[in-house]
């Protein structure tokens, strides 16, 4: 069985950082065969971990709705789109990356969640290890793009208003029956020590703080990737020691 790790949070809180940094310990860790999803429309992740994505689910679709003709008669819609989707999967030393995109074209942003899950539920047992980058926010939830996950972290800053976006995402995986067995909070960019009253309520483990690091940010900025990073950097390090239990899914 695949260890599904899910990624959550608002904006702007390093989430898609965090969740390149945990490919890149379970790949350096040899855990198992990695496959990263990027299901947020931004689309970063892969540059993040030094991927180029020629395709998204997105453009695949806005290239079978432009142009219907090209799907087999004997193989179907949902079968052509599953078979483009296959080849749309970067590969990398250690991992492998699919990024989900945004269509541009009309249509529902609902079919491509749609399109996004049947796909996941077919890879899935394909690789020991799926981390998924969700949209920033709750979209991911509320469009039910994520139905379970081994653990679900979600990434907040130290402000008031992130913790309580934190809270949220927790009570609406409740409220949708989303199955997560294992749910995680990371402070992220910061300096300092979280009173523990803080974060005792929001029904997430609290793993600590991951201190803000200018080698990441100078890469994020530079659109590098965080492959770069040596295996002493702080933040790698600090992850590596705090969030042992994410990837641990028995």
């Amino acid at each position: 069985m695949s260890c599904v790790i899910a990624m959550a949070g608002k904006g702007g809180t390093g989430k898609t950082t965090i969740a390149s940094l945990i490919v890149r310990i379970i790949r350096d860790k040899k855990l198992g065969s990695i496959l990263a999803i990027d299901a947020d429309p931004n689309s970063n992740l892969g540059e993040l971990l030094g991927v180029e994505t020629k395709e998204s689910i997105g453009s695949i679709l806005d290239d079978i709705g432009a142009h219907p003709e090209k799907v087999p008669v004997s193989m179907g819609k949902d079968a052509f789109i599953e078979y483009r989707a296959q080849s749309a999967i970067a590969e990398s030393e250690g991992y492998d990356v699919l990024t989900m995109g945004r269509p541009e074209g009309p249509g529902c942003y609902c079919y491509v969640n749609n399109a996004l899950r049947n796909v996941m539920s077919k890879l899935i047992n394909d690789y020991d290890f799926v981390i998924i980058d969700n949209a920033a926010g709750l979209e991911h939830l509320s469009r039910r793009t994520t139905r379970q996950a081994d653990s679900l972290v979600v990434v907040s800053d130290a402000s008031v208003v992130g913790l309580k976006a934190a809270g949220r995402i927790v009570e609406l995986a409740r409220e949708l029956k989303i199955k997560i067995k294992q749910g995680f909070l990371i402070i992220n960019r910061f300096n300092g020590k979280i009173p523990e009253e803080k974060v005792k309520e929001l029904g997430l483990k609290y793993l600590g703080v991951i201190p803000f690091d200018s080698k990441i940010e100078k890469i994020s900025l530079s659109t590098g990737s965080l492959l770069e990073l040596k295996e002493d950097n702080a933040s790698l390090r600090t992850l590596n020691k705090l969030g042992e239990e994410i990837w641990q899914c028995n």
